[in-house]
């Protein structure tokens, strides 16, 4: 579908779904979005729903200034997915042990490495510039510095929620392997220390909802969100890419004698700020649940842990800010998955995918989301298929 426009208060909100669709809080946040008088331009994807301050599945366009709600809490939140050489028919009939030696190997929840991860001792990880990242942690807001050490043991961690790892097939039989995760609880720290000192700063005082708070170009405190801000980005970054080379030593050891082989990562935020330029404007892009779909750019768009995912390729849609979807996105809140589904829903949705089926879980049950392929229908003009991947391991945090 081409995009649907919705009068905004300063600029017109382009929806690439149906507006009738989207719940009514949702819209209102939309709608304060709009009112920012430094925004450029508002795009709002097929998967949107509710967020704080700024709403999920939105792409926002300010020049000379940046919303840390507009990003979120998981700074730098993301997808990485591999192709690896082995098919369907190398994978054993019983997945359990290959669940339990990524869950090994990958902490999940609050679990962290008992001793940090050394990237030189990592198969194939490319290891330059890792002290260099570290160093650079001693100028990130120093309300965070004794949270060094933990930082350093989180790398290489999923996290919970609807953070996740995956062993997929896509069309042909071939194994992919996926994962899920952001900035940890450092990148969270950042995040809220920031909303805390922009909502203290005069001139966001009058505006609608003052978790819509900014920071504006050329000020000590924009400088200092966007040193943390772009930490926490490679933060999110190195974190799925240590993972996803413990990832792929599980399976190599699993898998012997196929000798397995791996194609190039796939990796792509979809809670970030760029700086990009639009109608010959440099701006700061801020996507909160979407990922850059410029043109050629291959991104990830997840489903639940029951219906799989899609490997996309970007169009270039300069309307959208050459941005797509994150994922399905929730159609009702983790309380009220918890109240409508049971255990027993869970096994139902599931069924297939080797997983937990516990009550720890039922929040993520897969109709607590929208429909995947609906979503992706409805940006046809954002992105292209190259892959569709079921999930057959699914590790929740």
């Amino acid at each position: 579908m081409t995009y649907t426009e919705v009068p905004g208060i300063r600029v017109p909100i382009r929806m690439w779904t149906d507006p009738a669709t989207v719940e009514g809080q949702a819209l209102q946040q939309l709608r304060n979005i709009s009112s920012l008088p430094w925004l450029h331009g508002l795009a709002v994807m097929p998967d949107v729903h509710l967020g704080k301050g700024a709403t999920v599945g939105s792409v926002i366009a300010m020049k000379g200034a940046v919303c840390p709600a507009a990003v979120g809490v998981d700074i730098g939140c993301g997808m990485s997915a591999v192709k690896t050489s082995l098919t369907a028919k190398d994978l054993p009939d019983d997945l359990s042990r290959l669940r339990s030696k990524i869950e090994q190997a990958i902490p999940v929840g609050a679990g962290v490495h008992t001793e940090p991860v050394d990237p030189t001792k990592l198969y194939g990880f490319q290891a330059a510039g890792w002290n260099g990242f570290w160093q650079r942690f001693e100028r990130v807001a120093p309300a965070v510095h004794w949270r060094r050490e933990r930082a350093m043991q989180q790398i290489g961690t999923l996290g919970r929620g609807n953070h996740f790892s995956e062993v997929c097939l896509d069309g042909t039989g071939f194994v992919w392997l996926m994962l899920h995760s952001g900035s940890r609880n450092i990148g969270k720290e950042l995040a809220e220390h920031h909303m805390e000192v922009a909502r203290s700063l005069p001139h966001n005082q009058g505006l609608i909802d003052r978790d819509l708070a900014v920071f504006i170009a050329e000020t000590p405190q924009m400088a200092a969100y966007r040193q943390d801000l772009f930490w926490a980005q490679e933060y999110a970054k190195n974190n799925r890419a240590v993972m996803m080379a413990l990832f792929q030593d599980v399976v190599r050891r699993e898998f012997t004698k196929a000798k397995v082989t791996f194609d190039e990562v796939i990796s792509c935020h979809h809670n970030y700020v760029a700086e990009e330029t639009y109608d010959g404007v440099d701006l700061l892009v801020t996507r909160k649940g979407a990922i850059r779909a410029g043109t050629g750019d291959y991104g990830i768009i997840p489903g639940s842990m029951g219906t799989g995912s899609y490997i996309v390729r970007g169009l270039g849609n300069e309307a959208a800010f050459n941005s797509a979807s994150h994922g399905a996105g929730r159609k009702m809140s983790r309380s009220a998955a918890k109240k409508r589904f049971s255990t027993q829903d869970l096994v139902e949705q599931t069924k297939g995918v080797e997983c937990r089926k516990d009550s720890g879980v039922v929040d993520e049950i897969p109709g607590a989301y929208k429909s995947i392929e609906k979503v992706i229908e409805q940006q046809k003009d954002l992105v292209e298929v190259v892959a569709h991947l079921k999930q057959v391991v699914c590790v929740k945090g």
